[in-house]
């Protein structure tokens, strides 16, 4: 099951004739802006006209993206509810069954089989649920939405070169609401950059090759600055006198400063001539792990923090770490009172972003300046304590 459809990654800049359609209006006549900028692009009108061609507005669409209550979800919450034993199975049936692709993409590209694993998994189930959205319709919907028009109206041509090139059907095209398509769901844009024929038959099918997939991804991930055959995560042990202040993905320190620190391995060893932030995704008493800077590249292919850390956490499992030690963190926050703490902070003259929930980056460093600044662990956690001192 697809349970995050926003894989949202690194966007090249939109081309000057897409930045010029303005998002909204009617939607027929949206379409008829995009497809005189497609042949002001260089499209011949033919072309243009043939992939336009009964596109829609797609309401289930809009749907999906004003309804994202996952990402309110705390880290233990959605990890323990998506990493299941059987994806756990799967991954270790698909790591030996295509045993010579992860050779080639750790060869080739140093990105481990567990991160490749826990995508492909998490994304689209090894690829049994890639998503029943016409993919034209969601993209030039999200387009003519002005919520995020920019980020989708390069996708839309994007899509158009693929058609031309043979690799995209407009009709009949499916995949998750926000455009993503195959195994590990990229978008058209990535798909044109790094899409990789990791089979052989001269075709690049992200949808139905494993090996084209799983390439293609590791070639983005490559692209996004992925350090070759470098860690990106590991579980840790913290003492409970470390000054919380210098935790967070904000703050790096070198891994033998950690050390000195009195922050151990959970297991194996640290990668020693590395820096790394200590990441806390439930507070001090919570799960707590090592960041290393391949981490950050996560947020390139998802924005979402619980996404993030439970994809990185899980690629560690798939290459043998252990079950994670949940410990006792203190209770976080439901919606309406993350909402009231984000108002709190934003009147003190934080900036937490919009008003939406969730525990994202901005909200995470205003509390932890709070934290500090009222004599409390500075752990990031916001907690009815905290809400309660504000």
């Amino acid at each position: 099951m697809r349970l995050l459809p926003l894989t949202l990654c690194l966007m090249m800049a939109p081309v000057l004739a897409s930045a010029q359609v303005a998002c909204g209006g009617s939607f027929s006549g949206f379409v008829g802006k995009m497809k005189a900028a497609a042949v002001a692009q260089g499209h011949s009108k033919a072309s243009v006209d043939q992939f336009f061609n009964g596109v829609s507005l797609d309401g289930r669409t809009l749907k999906a993206d004003r309804s994202q209550g996952v990402f309110k979800r705390d880290f233990i919450d959605f990890s323990r509810r998506i990493i299941s034993q059987n994806r756990i199975d799967n991954g270790k049936r698909n790591a030996k069954k295509y045993a010579r692709v992860f050779d080639r993409v750790e060869r080739d590209y140093g990105v481990s089989r567990g991160v490749l694993l826990a995508f492909w998994a998490l994304e689209t189930d090894y690829g049994a649920v890639q998503g029943d959205f016409n993919t034209l319709n969601s993209l030039v919907t999200l387009a003519h939405d002005c919520r995020r028009p920019d980020l989708f109206r390069p996708q839309v041509f994007a899509a158009l070169e693929l058609f031309e090139k043979g690799n995209f059907d407009p009709r009949r095209t499916q995949g998750a609401w926000a455009g993503e398509i195959g195994m590990v769901q990229m978008l058209p844009e990535d798909i044109l950059r790094n899409g990789v024929d990791g089979d052989g038959d001269g075709k690049v099918s992200l949808k139905t090759s494993p090996p084209d997939a799983l390439l293609s991804g590791a070639k983005m991930l490559s692209g996004l600055g992925w350090q070759k055959g470098q860690p990106w995560m590991q579980e840790i042990s913290v003492p409970a006198d470390l000054d919380w202040t210098k935790t967070g993905l904000d703050k790096s320190y070198p891994v033998s400063d950690w050390a000195k620190w009195g922050v151990k391995p959970r297991s194996g060893k640290f990668q020693s001539n590395a820096k790394a932030s200590v990441l806390l995704p439930m507070g001090r008493k919570g799960p707590a792990f090592l960041a290393y800077p391949n981490y950050h590249v996560y947020f390139e292919w998802n924005k979402s923090f619980v996404y993030v850390t439970t994809a990185a956490y899980f690629a560690t499992r798939l290459t043998g770490a252990p079950v994670y030690n949940a410990g006792n963190p203190d209770p976080g926050l439901k919606d309406a009172n993350m909402k009231s703490l984000q108002k709190k902070l934003a009147n003190r003259g934080h900036d937490v972003g919009k008003i939406d929930g969730i525990l994202g980056a901005k909200t995470r460093a205003a509390v932890q300046k709070e934290q500090a600044r009222l004599g409390m662990p500075a752990d990031a956690w916001p907690t009815r304590a905290l809400l309660s001192k504000l």
